[in-house]
């Protein structure tokens, strides 16, 4: 039996803001070290799948060069399987991708080559770990044309996504994208298990209707429904998080971060893999403190810095006395002396100049600061909760050396400029 695993990698992730400025939401960075594809990508490698194809779309740069050839998740395969990228491209009948499913369509001359008996589609923009194994054997034993992942979500989260009931069999027989009054508190995971011959056929009737939007939760899984095929929810009672706002993707780390994580980075036995460089060990000075922390390689902590509760990627140097909290700070930032960051999170190489003070409050407000990629932070600036500050921001875009919640700094500068 041939499994080949999609997974849909060319979401433009706007509502993570200036993180995704620069790059696609799956190749956003996540605790420290890894891209947010590489959960997706190692749990089709721990689950025996070798088979993979990514279909990218916005800013895919960063994503191709992250995955490469596939050889961290063991993908460098030239005949039996390994790991492909697909990009939309312009020919007679086709254009760029609107929606989950015309992603599938316009590549299912690929995805269908070598007949496989089933295709996973999988997103790439969410954090877990599932065996995908289980889900296989579940869907064979019940003889179902499609099976869909899903998970248990609090009721005032429901109206984020598609939300489904189903009988005591597990066939599903109630499905509705994003209700306004959901009947029930099971989401879909956007995981679905096709037999490959159904989708064929389900895609093929999809394209020619002009109503549709071309996509799986709003069209495709409605539309199984209604003519009658055995669609069937597997129900994951594990970690799961679709990080895909800023609030999502800040909470997803503090997890990491907590004493009672319920998501572990450390089980032998479901290693995460991921690209990574050679980069020397941790350097803590005297008397910094550091609590429930996870600290990247190539990091330097100088003298008498605090960090509590936050994440520090690669080569991130934190001078003296410098005091990070409940913050994300991306590969080879530089906080200088006596800085103090409060729920921030900031992405590539954002220098803070000495005496900032960014997100900090006195009412502990809840409201997180974005630093964009390649930014700099002024000696003795205040940003307050909530402020923005978008990419390759230098001195000279600043107006004031406060900047206001809610506020966003762009560079003035033109792209040929920077």
């Amino acid at each position: 039996m041939r499994i080949r695993a999609v997974i849909l990698a060319g979401g433009e992730g706007t509502r993570l803001s200036v993180l995704t400025a620069k790059r696609a939401k799956p190749a956003v960075m996540f605790a420290g070290k890894y891209r947010v594809i590489d959960f997706t990508l190692s749990n089709c490698v721990n689950s025996q799948i070798s088979d993979v194809m990514v279909l990218a779309q916005y800013r895919p740069q960063s994503l191709i060069e992250h995955i490469g050839s596939g050889s961290p998740w063991d993908l460098n395969l030239d005949f039996t399987g390994g790991v492909r990228i697909l990009t939309p491209y312009k020919a007679k009948a086709s254009d760029w991708f609107v929606g989950t499913a015309d992603a599938v369509q316009q590549n299912f001359a690929f995805i269908k080559k070598g007949n496989p008996d089933h295709i996973m589609i999988l997103s790439g923009d969410h954090v877990y770990s599932m065996d995908y194994q289980k889900m296989i054997n579940f869907h064979i034993e019940h003889n179902a044309d499609v099976t869909i992942a899903c998970i248990s979500v609090p009721k005032e989260e429901t109206s984020r996504y598609g939300i489904l009931k189903y009988d005591s069999e597990n066939r599903i027989n109630d499905f509705e994208e994003k209700p306004i009054e959901p009947t029930s508190n099971t989401a879909n995971m956007g995981i679905y298990l096709f037999k490959s011959e159904v989708l064929n056929q389900v895609l093929w009737d999809d394209r020619s209707s002009p109503e549709s939007k071309h996509d799986f939760g709003k069209d495709i899984i409605p539309g199984l429904l209604k003519k009658n095929y055995l669609v069937c929810a597997y129900h994951y009672d594990g970690y799961w998080v679709d990080v895909g706002t800023v609030e999502s993707y800040w909470k997803a780390h503090m997890d990491l971060v907590s004493e009672t994580t319920p998501f572990s980075l450390y089980d032998p036995n479901w290693v995460i893999h991921t690209r990574s460089y050679e980069r020397p060990p941790v350097f803590i000075h005297k008397n910094a403190r550091i609590e429930n922390c996870l600290i990247s390689d190539g990091c330097i902590i100088e003298a008498d810095a605090v960090i509590q509760n936050s994440v520090l990627s690669p080569g991130v140097i934190v001078h003296k006395k410098a005091v990070i909290k409940e913050s994300i700070i991306s590969t080879d930032c530089e906080i200088n002396e006596y800085s103090k960051l409060f729920r921030v999170i900031a992405d590539k190489r954002v220098k803070f100049g000495q005496n900032s003070k960014i997100g900090i409050s006195r009412d502990h407000s809840l409201q997180i600061t974005l630093i964009g990629k390649d930014s700099l932070i002024p000696d003795g600036t205040i940003i307050c909760p909530g402020g923005i500050i978008g990419t390759d921001v230098i001195a000279s875009d600043y107006h004031s050396k406060i900047v206001k919640s809610g506020e966003i700094i762009q560079t003035r500068r033109l792209p040929y400029e920077i």
